[in-house]
């Protein structure tokens, strides 16, 4: 498809790159509006309204997802979502690694990513050592551990959910409407979740249709962060002998996008570490993120958001266990703060998130 624009300066690669900056760009800007994260669905105090808009963007997300396969735009029979042998384990270990750790830095890594670019040094910190820890699970000294866990399976005869595809878009997509739009948030907050939404199969038709070139293939891909953190840092310290991918232009969009959605709205601040105990929370959290993402086969951005369109049953997995991961542990703080404060008159010191 690509060749049929004629362009003649541009590769289907370098193309993906200045696509990808402008999906993150949007992207960044949205999430900045809505205060698009996860875990304040599961645990925040407004859980009620982050959810809202998290399901949103998820009906959304899938609607246009499946409607693009059935226009044949793009398929997801060989993608690695859909990998006939499901390694269970490593989904699971990961997804609760993944959750506990975005409640320890109070942030999945999307809300991280978009709230360094809005100058809180401390959620740039977490990105930096999620990336680092991403990359040793991936191809370092923690790919052990991921080829060792990843090595229980569990055979498919299906890898999505079985049945017509439509009935299950339909009906996923009317369910998480149906709770979003009692969630109690404004109309133009719910728009643009749902504009947010449309960016996943947006990128999946970029990416698969319309970049998808016989000689210069490039891969299938959205809306994630796990691998393009770890390109994004791979990329940054060896640039003249590896070229930006999609990923590096996703993350730099989003920062890009958030840090302008942030300075109009008179919401940038430079923000930082208020204690020494503060600091390990962050970096344990991002520990655990970063081998997490990895096991459970992305973040709630690629296999949450991005994934589940694909009605995948290892994305719904590990969707489900970073959810469960990130519940379980805020119970845990939440149980140890009352027993702290109960002990002490001075209030725990709460981050911006």
């Amino acid at each position: 498809m690509f060749e049929t624009f004629g362009f003649e300066e541009l590769t289907a690669p370098q193309a993906a790159v200045y696509f990808a900056l402008a999906i993150g760009l949007a992207f960044g800007m949205l999430a900045q509006i809505t205060r698009f994260c996860f875990r304040r669905a599961i645990v925040g105090e407004d859980r009620k309204q982050a959810a809202g808009v998290w399901l949103t963007a998820l009906a959304v997300a899938i609607l246009g997802t499946q409607g693009a396969v059935a226009a044949q735009l793009i398929g997801f029979e060989d993608h690695r979502f859909m990998a006939a042998d499901l390694p269970v384990l490593a989904i699971v270990v990961g997804g609760l690694l993944f959750g506990i750790g975005m409640v320890l830095t109070r942030g999945c890594v999307s809300r991280l990513t978009v709230l360094s670019g809005s100058g809180n040094l401390r959620a740039l910190l977490v990105l930096v050592v999620f990336a680092v820890v991403a990359h040793a699970t991936l191809k370092g000294l923690l790919a052990p551990l991921r080829t060792s866990l990843g090595g229980y399976t569990v055979a498919l005869e299906n890898a999505a959910l079985p049945g017509n595809p439509l009935f299950w878009a339909g009906a996923l997509a009317v369910l998480a409407l149906g709770i979003a739009l009692r969630s109690g948030n404004r109309a133009g907050t719910l728009l643009g979740a749902a504009v947010l939404g449309a960016l996943v199969p947006l990128a999946w038709v970029g990416t698969g249709f319309i970049l998808y070139d016989d000689f210069d293939p490039v891969a299938m891909e959205s809306l994630s962060f796990t691998l393009p953190a770890a390109d994004t840092l791979f990329w940054s310290i060896a640039s003249s002998s590896i070229p930006a991918n999609f990923g590096v232009g996703l993350l730099g969009g989003v920062l890009a996008g958030a840090f302008i959605a942030a300075l109009i709205r008179g919401q940038f601040q430079w923000q930082s570490f208020e204690s020494p105990r503060q600091t390990g929370r962050y970096l344990s959290g991002a520990a655990l993120m970063g081998v997490g993402g990895v096991l459970a086969g992305g973040c709630t951005l690629g296999a949450g958001l991005s994934g589940i369109p694909t009605l995948s049953i290892a994305a719904i997995l590990a969707i489900v266990s970073i959810g469960l991961g990130g519940w379980s542990a805020g119970r845990v703080l939440s149980a140890s703060s009352s027993e702290s404060g109960a002990a002490s008159t001075t209030p725990p010191l709460q981050p911006a998130q």
